[in-house]
């Protein structure tokens, strides 16, 4: 029986030749890991959403361009990196210095599943996939220079050869060795201590347990309850709100200020995005006669504490496929 694999190959032999439809059919195969790819390099679920539909239609004007000396697949991550790379060069500048990535935006879990299956199917493969969809990753990222990032994306994550990355950025392979090697260097300054060997989260029921009483515990506005979850020097950020909090007094200071304890008829419903942990909170309206969208707060948790919380607010409910009202009775 034909593999889908040999099929699509034995279709883009001759790529100049096939309609639309056909086209389309083949380039939607691979859609999700193409957004995820320019999720990683941009940092922006919706900025990847436009670099996706820009890569598509590159893809289709420069079909008759393609030789069969890759992959078709990998012929659509050139055109999609460079893509983010033009991106980069005309909408993006580089972070604050204080670490905050303004444009952040978390990625739903239940598309990250969408993914095909990781070819090596080893824990390591599968423990780094997950670690670089991380919002900690992510933000690191966003702090190398666009082509540096994109060398250490397509090395350290899609695993290309460097002489592949060398010819789709028109570079030399040691000049791209040494490219990745500098961006490790500068990942690593940006990535929390206990991430710098790819250390994993907690997962599993004690993970759960801590999510469900971080949940009471919002909800009741108990900050005592919540202080007692956050290790020592854990960080959070409100993307786009510039600033990173660094340590738990700051970050509670920071919650208080923003009227956190002042907060009457909360309701949280978990979810997971980015491969984390999140709990998505929603506030009472009396005008609305409903619990409306408020805030998600993304966890990571290491040792049986959270070290990490990234606040979104209600604007990111929709792409992750949250409902922005939940109607029931309030307490």
């Amino acid at each position: 029986m034909m593999t889908d694999t040999r099929r699509e190959e034995l279709v883009v032999g001759d790529l100049g030749t096939v309609d639309e439809p056909t086209f389309a059919g083949l380039a939607d195969r691979h859609r999700r890991e193409l957004h995820v790819h320019c999720y990683r390099m941009l940092g922006s679920f919706e900025d990847a959403e436009d670099a996706v539909q820009e890569t598509l239609l590159r893809a289709w004007r420069k079909r008759a361009t393609f030789e069969g000396r890759s992959t078709f697949r990998a012929w659509l991550y050139r055109i999609a990196t460079n893509t983010c790379l033009d991106l980069l060069a005309t909408r993006r500048p580089q972070p604050a210095s204080g670490g905050e990535v303004p444009w952040l935006q978390p990625y739903p879990d239940r598309l990250l599943d969408e993914l095909p299956a990781d070819e090596a199917d080893e824990p390591e493969s599968v423990a780094v996939a997950r670690e670089t969809i991380e919002l900690a990753y992510l933000a690191a990222v966003q702090h190398l220079a666009p082509r540096p990032r994109a060398v250490l994306i397509l090395r350290d994550v899609v695993g290309w050869p460097a002489k592949d990355v060398a010819e789709l950025l028109g570079d030399s392979v040691n000049s791209v060795n040494s490219a990745l090697q500098r961006a490790r260097a500068g990942l690593r300054e940006h990535l929390p201590t206990e991430r710098q060997d790819w250390t994993d989260g907690d997962e599993g029921a004690e993970a759960r347990e801590l999510v469900r009483r971080f949940t009471d515990a919002t909800v009741a506005t108990d900050l005592d309850r919540i202080t007692s979850m956050l290790r020592h020097d854990v960080r959070s950020a409100m993307p786009p709100t510039p600033g990173v909090r660094l340590g738990r007094d700051a970050v509670l200071a920071d919650w208080v200020a923003d009227g956190f304890t002042s907060l009457e008829g909360l309701r949280g419903v978990p979810t997971a995005v980015n491969r984390q942990p999140a709990v998505a909170f929603y506030l009472w309206s009396e005008q609305e006669n409903a619990f409306t969208a408020l805030t998600l707060d993304v966890l990571r948790i290491v040792g049986g504490a959270i070290t990490d919380v990234t606040i979104f607010g209600a604007d990111r409910f929709p792409s992750l496929g949250l409902p922005e009202r939940l109607v029931e009775e309030r307490a």
